[in-house]
């Protein structure tokens, strides 16, 4: 009997499979790629990158350290490192900062874990070495934490401080005292409630950045129609999503013949007829404010402005969105009902000039806690990394109003956590759990590296001063040696750094536990027919 000895193939021909240890390297790789590649961007001396888009935004430029956007907009094909890139945006979208921290600590356990694997230790007691470890590091964080919710004073200084530590690694780190101030007295209008939609972020080229200003209100960045109120009290806004010019003659790929003119004048004749009836039914809501998402035709403009209405069109949706939230009202698409169509209302309605832009200014909404931050810059791209770097800090506030829990930074809470695994009275998996202490110590070293520093140096002497019982020390980047955070008033959100602990453990974690790869065939291109 004869047996053949060739390999049975249940793939097809061209799909691909890495198995067991080629498939761990090959994450690994990936991994610690991406985390090496955001690591320049971390502390108050870290760099920026310069990303380039192609495609159909092509040559369009973006200058940031912000993770979460360097990650997005880094195409990556290899598998674990999009884990990384999603565990980025779910941290950038939970939290709103730590997105460079999670990534880097994530390929640090990794890099870690590189090294047991080598010395031919199975995955699964590396991973229970590490949860043991993470629950440990959590309590250590826990304890440490404090919390000044009870006294005013101290929690808008707690506060204070988190918006400047989280501004101290961005553009405005030069005027961070101007824009953490700002921060905070934008969120505190929440009242507690933590809803950033209330906060509208405007962008406006010139000026300097301290140009920059906190309104109290909503700005829309329009203008009222020609011939219409250009301030109005007392206003009852109409929001509406709805097309003007649905009542023209459009159907596709159909042709109108007509023998003279006069029946010309008669079709456009009824179309006028029919807009000024959706203008009637608008009109009938009492309202003295139209504010379309879509445009407004010279016609209906017209007769809004006949009837003393002042009316906006193409607003764009966020704004829209948020001014409906702010106003009180509702988003409409037929007026068909106005008993059942709630309109917003505000004190006043003026414009106002902002450089060389005219802009109106909602006052007295309804919703009071609204206010509108708007942003000053010599370009662009300046403006819209200051738009990235307001956004974390704003993030981290509204976060910390709800978990009002603080630690201290500067590498503080890391060595916290990395003195206290080692000291745990169960000495089971002590290996894995003091790897799992030098990848926390990765972040404060990255940070002493970024601004130049002896980080051997800096972390032993940080090492130190926690094992002789000194909570607060951490990194002075100002002076290039060890700082009292306390006294620095260096201080960040106990929030997102537990969420930078669990999110790492858990991607590294599942990038860890996998032993196959299994890359499907592509489909084939068939001549004329496009895929198969």
């Amino acid at each position: 009997m004869e047996v053949s000895l060739n390999p049975v193939r249940v793939l097809k021909n061209d799909a691909q499979e890495e198995k067991a240890e080629m498939a761990r390297l090959s994450s690994f790789i990936g991994a610690i790629a991406i985390g090496d590649l955001v690591k320049s961007t971390l502390g108050p001396k870290g760099m920026d990158k310069i990303l380039v888009s192609h495609g159909r935004n092509m040559g369009e430029v973006q200058v940031t350290n912000d993770g979460a956007t360097i990650l997005r907009a880094v195409g990556v094909d290899n598998p674990a490192a999009k884990i990384l890139v999603d565990m980025s945006r779910v941290q950038d979208d939970e939290v709103g900062d730590g997105t460079t921290s999670v990534t880097v600590l994530a390929a640090e356990l990794l890099r870690e874990a590189e090294k047991l694997i080598d010395q031919k230790l199975h995955p699964q007691i590396i991973i229970a070495g590490w949860r043991m470890a993470t629950k440990v590091a959590r309590e250590a964080l826990t304890e440490a934490s404090q919390d000044n919710s009870a006294n005013d004073e101290k929690f808008k200084e707690d506060l204070l401080n988190i918006s400047r530590t989280t501004l101290s690694s961005k553009i405005l780190h030069q005027h961070k005292d101007f824009f953490a101030k700002l921060a905070v007295d934008a969120v505190l209008r929440l009242k507690g409630s933590g809803d950033l939609h209330a906060l509208q972020i405007i962008k406006k080229t010139g000026g300097t950045l301290e140009d920059s200003f906190l309104d109290e209100g909503f700005l829309l960045d329009k203008k009222p129609g020609v011939h219409q109120p250009q301030r109005v009290q007392k206003a009852k806004i109409l929001i509406a999503n709805t097309p003007m010019d649905t009542d023209k003659i459009k159907v596709f790929g159909s042709s109108i013949k007509v023998d003279s003119l006069a029946k010309i004048a008669d079709l456009e004749l009824a179309e006028k007829e029919k807009m000024k009836d959706k203008v009637e039914k608008i009109l009938n809501h009492n309202c003295n404010v139209f504010i379309n998402r879509q445009l407004i035709y010279n016609y209906p403009e017209q007769l809004f402005a006949d009837a003393g209405i002042m009316a906006i069109e193409h607003a764009d949706f966020d704004g829209i969105e948020r001014l409906a939230l702010v106003t009180g009202g509702e988003i409409v698409s037929t007026f068909d009902n106005p008993s059942l169509v709630k309109l917003g209302e505000c004190e006043l309605i003026e414009q106002v000039m902002i450089g060389e832009d005219t802009l109106l200014r909602f006052s007295g909404v309804k919703l009071g806690e609204a206010c509108t931050i708007v942003i000053r810059g010599a370009t662009q791209q300046i403006l819209d990394e200051a738009e990235r770097s307001l956004h974390d800090a704003l993030c981290v506030l509204a976060a910390t109003v709800k978990e009002s829990r603080t630690i201290f930074g500067g590498g503080c809470s890391e060595a916290l956590m990395a003195n206290a695994l080692p000291r745990h009275p169960e000495k089971s998996r002590l290996q894995w759990r003091l790897l799992h202490a030098s990848a926390l110590l990765t972040l404060p070293t990255a940070i002493a590296d970024n601004a130049g520093y002896d980080s051997a140096q800096l972390i032993s002497e940080l090492r130190a001063a926690h094992a002789q019982g000194t909570p607060t020390a951490g990194l002075d980047m100002e002076k290039g040696k060890i700082g009292d955070m306390k006294e620095l008033g260096i201080t960040e959100s106990f929030a997102v750094k537990r969420q930078v602990l669990l999110s790492a453990t858990e991607a590294a974690e599942m990038i860890l536990r996998v032993d196959n790869i299994i890359k499907c065939a592509p489909r084939k291109r068939v001549p004329d027919r496009g895929y198969c």
